[in-house]
């Protein structure tokens, strides 16, 4: 997930101070019947129409998943990873983990050089930045246990754009256009993402007929079709070509996997969402765990003493989750310990309210990294079943280069990884050991597809992409639900605030905290930092707009969509 900060034209929700959030968020959309929130219309449509054929939540999340990587190249993909988080209307949960994986010739120090430094740009540019995608396997996992429709019919939506083409409005061609200049780098990229070597523009269409042949060959032989097909051979050749290190056995040995869910509890709500080699449900549990034993509804929405205490509690979080998760296959993290009310009680008891704590003090290793530009997206189906996915290139267009004759835009996912442990990786985060380069690893993640239920019913959908920003988005939105009756839109829309450890500094977006706010902040000894908006968070509600609320008419799900990103759709039935 690469870095990018996003500048935007902002809807009122965010322009307005935190109090007036209420009064200027759109209430939530809603439906009756199905409902898919994603970062782009055309796949919001493609997801719809499977859920109105009978399609479950799996089937309409595989028929989106690939009509993002047509439609939404930027984090859509099949040249990435991910992860995907599955409940049924009977309680039944299921996690399925497509992270990519390290290529088998990969070294501790693969971005080095002589002197042991990390080289800039080798994890983040070309083809040695490449991690073996997962994206296929993962899908091809999805729908062969828990899919219901034909493979063929749930990838005819992306086939068709990809081979038809379509419209490029202006959230489409400004996108493109911020990788104009990359593209111009890598000729198959260029033929592609650019039109006749200038940057698409609106009302454009957008033919992507190498990526239709790779679409079609995964739906006539499912995984086969990508990682012993055509498509593996020429991204292997490509690598090799341009100094990568990708290999046919990679692509052959790879698989997706299955995996027990993350579950925490939070004032009565049950919390479910992903575990290592993602570190997104540690950070949440962990951080909830923490704050379970704070009034933050007495306390007041963005008030200095709920800055405070949660900007401590993700400092905590954040800190064991650079320190202690890796790939589960090659460490053993005691996840139970980390999210267990005995050890967010010790935690929180070293809070205290008129100062805040140097994270140097947490100790570990000093001052790693992880791409923003993902996306997600949150279904549920007509039976009540629900879908929680959220999938990555790592950096916006990923290494920025794709294989001749594939039209797949390959992720730069080795630089989640610790190039050198203890030095900053793109997103600024720093780990230890356990997340070191190996042969065949998975990186350590933030994604937090995360699913929540209450009294054995499914209440909420919820994720976003955004880097190491990832887990903090989620638990706002959680908390501005629980803790603050605030309706979907409201909970999504509101300003956030982030703190993870290291760097020392707790980062506000434009108009999350007031000036006496800060003040007070910086008197207990926070370092402030304004940054922009990284997530877009995609959330359905069941039952009504608000937890505890009435259901407005027959509706029985609310769907929102973060403003941050100007593209997507909440689309319903």
């Amino acid at each position: 997930m690469g870095r990018r900060t996003i500048s935007l034209v902002i809807t009122a929700a965010l322009l307005l101070q935190p109090l007036a959030v209420r009064a200027a968020a759109p209430a939530p959309v809603g439906a009756e019947h199905g409902m898919v929130v994603s970062a782009h219309r055309l796949a919001s449509e493609a997801g719809v129409e499977v859920l109105k054929k009978g399609g479950n939540a799996v089937d309409a999340a595989i028929a989106v998943a690939y009509a993002l990587a047509v439609t939404y190249p930027e984090a859509g993909n099949i040249g990435g990873g991910g992860f995907m988080t599955v409940r049924w209307r009977d309680g039944r949960e299921a996690f399925i983990d497509f992270r990519e994986e390290a290529p088998g010739a990969a070294t501790a120090t693969l971005y080095q050089n002589a002197k042991g430094e990390v080289v800039p740009g080798l994890s983040t540019r070309g083809y040695l930045a490449v991690g073996v995608p997962g994206t296929v396997a993962g899908l091809e996992l999805a729908r062969q246990s828990f899919g219901s429709l034909p493979r063929g019919e749930l990838m005819a939506p992306a086939i068709a754009l990809a081979r038809d083409g379509f419209i490029l409005d202006q959230a489409d061609a400004d996108f493109l256009a911020e990788g104009a200049e990359d593209f111009a780098k890598d000729p198959p990229s260029a033929a592609v993402f650019l039109h006749d070597g200038r940057p698409w523009r609106k009302g454009e269409r957008l033919v992507q007929t190498d990526l239709a042949h790779t679409l079609e060959a995964i739906s006539d032989r499912g995984a086969d079709g990508f990682y012993r097909g055509e498509a593996a051979r020429r991204i292997v050749a490509a690598s090799g070509a341009h100094g990568g290190i990708l290999s046919l056995s990679d692509f052959e040995a790879y698989r997706a996997l299955s995996r027990a869910p993350l579950d925490c509890d939070y004032r009565g709500y049950h919390i479910v969402s992903a575990p290592p080699p993602s570190s997104g449900g540690v950070v949440i549990c962990e951080t909830l765990g923490i704050l379970s034993g704070y009034p933050l509804g007495q306390m007041g929405f963005a008030s200095s003493s709920e800055a405070h205490v949660l900007t401590e509690a993700l400092r905590r979080a954040y800190h064991d989750r650079n320190l202690e998760l890796g790939d589960p296959a090659f460490v053993h993290p005691d996840v139970a310990r980390l999210i267990s009310p005995a050890y967010t009680a010790q935690l929180r008891a070293g809070i205290f309210m008129d100062h805040a704590t140097p994270s140097a003090s947490l100790g570990g290793v000093t001052p790693s990294h992880e791409g923003t530009s993902t996306t997600h997206f949150s279904i549920v189906d007509a039976q009540g079943d629900a879908v929680s996915l959220t999938y990555t290139l790592n950096d916006w267009f990923g290494a920025r280069v794709m294989a001749p004759g594939t039209g797949v835009l390959l992720n730069d996912e080795m630089d989640d990884f610790s190039s050198k442990p203890g030095v900053p990786n793109q997103f600024g985060l720093v780990e230890g050991a356990n997340n070191a380069i190996a042969p065949r690893k998975r990186p350590l993640s933030s994604m937090s597809p995360s699913l929540v239920t209450r009294d054995g019913q499914l209440v909420m959908v919820v994720g976003t992409p955004g880097g190491s920003r990832i887990p903090s988005a989620v638990i706002q939105v959680l908390i501005n639900a629980i803790d603050y009756d605030m309706t979907l839109t409201e909970a999504v829309d509101a300003p956030r605030l982030h703190e993870q450890w290291l760097p020392d500094i707790l980062y506000y977006e434009p108009f999350a905290l007031s000036a006496d706010t800060m003040a007070a902040l910086a008197a207990k000894g926070h370092r402030l930092q304004q940054v922009g908006y990284d997530n877009q968070v995609a959330a359905i509600l069941v039952g009504a707009p608000a937890l505890g609320a009435k259901p407005v008419g027959s509706d029985r799900l609310y769907g929102a969509l973060d403003p941050r990103l100007p593209t997507g759709s909440v689309d319903g039935y």
